[in-house]
């Protein structure tokens, strides 16, 4: 779709200009002043409207929930454009069509917009609304490279006040601040008609020529992937523009399909990608979404993006982690580092919580279905090297605190004042030998909560052992792939020492996992459900935690609450065979949890554990704690330590040894 906000004056030179009669929709926190706009009684001036009256951290679940992307037709996603956006009373402020039908070419929100999941629908249902020009005062760093790949331009407040004043502003304004590759995909209209230009030899991708100079762990492992440039003899540098391999990757089938349309658009149904052995799908999200009541009307629309993904898979010969008898293989990041995430690894996958690969000593990070078939099909990827901010780990975390709680302790102490925002998330010290690798999956898993462009952890010997226990190899064959730090790197957020031992047990509270206090101050809050699941919580070291706490409860003559449901499911087939292995299915079941299979669930909405009213109310220990993600209650974020003990207490308490003993 063209951007008619775009103009060619004659001689060549674009401008951007409003066109008459078009709107500019401003997403304010009153949301009365939102529905006035979307019923045409109100329009609005940017120089009537303060910054800290439009709504911040505006997530992707709220520009296109979970059943809106059951659909993998843009045109069809436009129609219910942020049907996940609720008022006080738990309403929805845009009703099907309304964005559509608004006659609106701006949208206008506050900081970080597009947090949360890499749905490229997000962006989507926007410009094929008929928005040409997102304004906002940051964007969340994969929310904007899908504006970026479909040609979506974003601006300043200042821009919008000039536009709304008659002025026609040089295109180059919009897209000066980004590189040259950037810049020639936006002006290109997008990822698909660029790459067009590139294979054509109309645009060239430049090789880098930034001096030699200290590199941080990603800037280390891009350039070894570098296509357009001689790595031995190559450095980069934040904000360089790289032609990449691309180690592996995946998609899900709440992806996939749209990979396959867009595809097909693109190059035809006789369409091949490169190197199908190095990529995988896998069917785990809509695992459980049969035996989800408010899922039944979506099933036949579930259905076609499972066929459509086992269609692709047929096609491209990429590997297949499909359903077999029944049962998922697991979560794609959970079996992803178990099986194929290596240290020194690209990695690019159509979901945000790719970068739980960076406990590997790895760099990955998510990517919208344009950009993903873009690279399957040339093997390659456009990357901007990115900035790192540094977190040294000193001390040990104390009994009864896990890594959840240091990563809710970084969302409120450093996501929150942008110091993670479109940065690699870069951890190492003598804390992180502490934490075993499951641990360090769990801060690189969350790294996207915190609007970071990924996380990645040094290697060691536990690296080492871990991975190769796992790949039939030798711990030297894997250290020998290790990616360091040079000394003297630099790091653009700073470096920053945490001591582990000074971390309380924390939860989110409900809306937003940057929502963080100490449990300690937390008023008394009964609970329903107790959920103990998800890639962030479904590992090995999660069901040590909720066996360790369940057991003392056991030795106490305690249980589950009455009232209170727990459920368990674990991140993957082999982490369920460590739990069988270890007698941990007979401790869950004397403690009255429920188990269930590996996969994806209540984390998407899409499985037990899933709140059924507003009032209920669920301590979980996944990543994201968005208004209506896991139904309609009220979500708490936890450690696997805090759900297992507040399941037994029946409300949200702090794990401590010897604490279900009667005093």
């Amino acid at each position: 779709m063209l951007n008619t906000l775009i103009r060619t004056l004659p001689g060549g030179r674009r401008v951007v200009a409003l066109n008459p009669g078009k709107r500019v929709l401003f997403l304010t926190k009153d949301t009365n002043l939102v529905r006035r706009q979307l019923a045409g009684e109100l329009n609005l001036r940017m120089k009537d409207v303060r910054a800290e009256d439009l709504l911040d951290d505006i997530n992707t679940d709220v520009m296109t929930p979970a059943w809106v992307c059951f659909r993998h037709r843009p045109e069809d996603i436009a129609l219910d454009a942020y049907a996940g956006l609720l008022d006080a009373a738990g309403q929805r402020v845009f009703g099907t069509r309304a964005l559509l039908d608004g006659n609106f070419e701006v949208i206008v929100s506050g900081q970080r917009k597009g947090t949360g999941s890499s749905r490229e629908t997000a962006a989507q249902c926007e410009k094929w609304s008929g928005i040409g020009l997102a304004v906002a005062h940051s964007f969340a760093p994969i929310h904007a490279r899908n504006n970026i790949n479909l040609g979506q331009l974003m601006g300043s407040y200042e821009q919008l006040a000039r536009l709304q004043a008659g002025e026609a502003i040089p295109l180059e304004e919009f897209t000066a601040h980004f590189d040259p590759v950037t810049r020639a995909i936006l002006e290109s209209g997008g990822l698909f008609p660029f790459s067009e230009q590139v294979k054509k030899g109309v645009i060239k991708v430049p090789a880098p020529s930034t001096m030699p100079q200290p590199l941080t762990m990603a800037e280390k492992i891009l350039r070894t992937k570098l296509v357009n440039g001689d790595p031995k003899h190559t450095s980069v540098q934040p904000g360089d523009c790289l032609l990449v391999k691309v180690d592996g990757g995946y998609s899900h089938e709440f992806t996939t399909a749209q990979v396959h349309d867009f595809l097909i658009r693109e190059y035809g149904p006789n369409y091949r990608v490169q190197n199908p052995s190095k990529f995988a799908v896998f069917e785990d999200h809509l695992y459980y979404a049969d035996g989800v009541k408010r899922m039944v009307p979506f099933l036949p629309q579930i259905q076609t993006l499972r066929d459509l993904q086992r269609e692709f898979q047929r096609h491209t010969g990429v590997r297949d982690y499909s359903v077999k008898n029944g049962v998922s293989p697991g979560i794609c990041h959970q079996v992803a580092r178990e099986q194929f995430v290596d240290p020194g690894d690209f990695i690019q996958a159509t979901d945000s919580h790719t970068c739980m690969g960076g406990g590997s000593n790895a760099l990955t990070w998510g990517v919208g279905a344009t950009e993903y078939a873009g690279l399957v099909y040339a093997g390659f990827t456009f990357v901007i090297v990115p900035e790192s901010i540094r977190f040294e780990l000193t001390g040990a975390l104390r009994p009864g605190v896990t890594a959840k709680d240091v990563i809710l302790f970084i969302l409120r102490e450093y996501a929150t004042k942008e110091l993670t925002l479109d940065r690699v998330m870069e951890f190492g010290g003598p804390g992180l030998a502490t934490l075993d690798m499951d641990e360090r999956a769990t801060l690189t898993n969350m790294a996207t909560e915190c609007a970071a462009k990924s996380g990645v952890c040094e290697g060691d010997e536990r690296t080492a052992q871990w991975i190769a226990k796992r790949r039939a190899t030798s711990p030297e064959s894997v250290a020998a792939k290790f990616v360091a730090p040079d000394r003297g790197a630099r790091y653009h957020g700073g470096v920053h020492t945490i001591d582990l031992g000074s971390i309380e047990p924390m939860v989110a509270t409900p809306g937003d996992p940057t929502y963080g206090v100490e449990i300690a101050t937390l008023k008394d809050v009964k609970i329903d459900i107790a959920y103990a699941g998800s890639c962030t919580a479904g590992k090995e070291t999660d069901v040590d935690f909720y066996a360790q706490v369940l057991r003392e409860a056991l030795a106490a003559g305690k249980r589950v609450a009455t009232g209170v449901r727990m459920i368990i499911q674990f991140g993957s087939e082999s982490v369920q065979r460590y739990a069988r292995e270890r007698g941990y299915l007979d401790v869950f079941a004397q403690a009255g949890v429920e188990v269930i299979n590996p996969g994806c669930g209540a984390c998407i909405g899409c499985g037990p554990g899933v709140s059924d009213t507003k009032e209920q109310v669920t301590v979980s220990a996944i990543n994201r704690n968005f208004t209506g993600r896991s139904g309609p209650g009220q979500l708490y974020l936890a450690s696997p330590t805090t759900v297992a003990a507040s399941a037994v207490a029946g409300r949200i308490v702090a794990y401590r040894e010897g604490m279900f003993v009667e005093r």
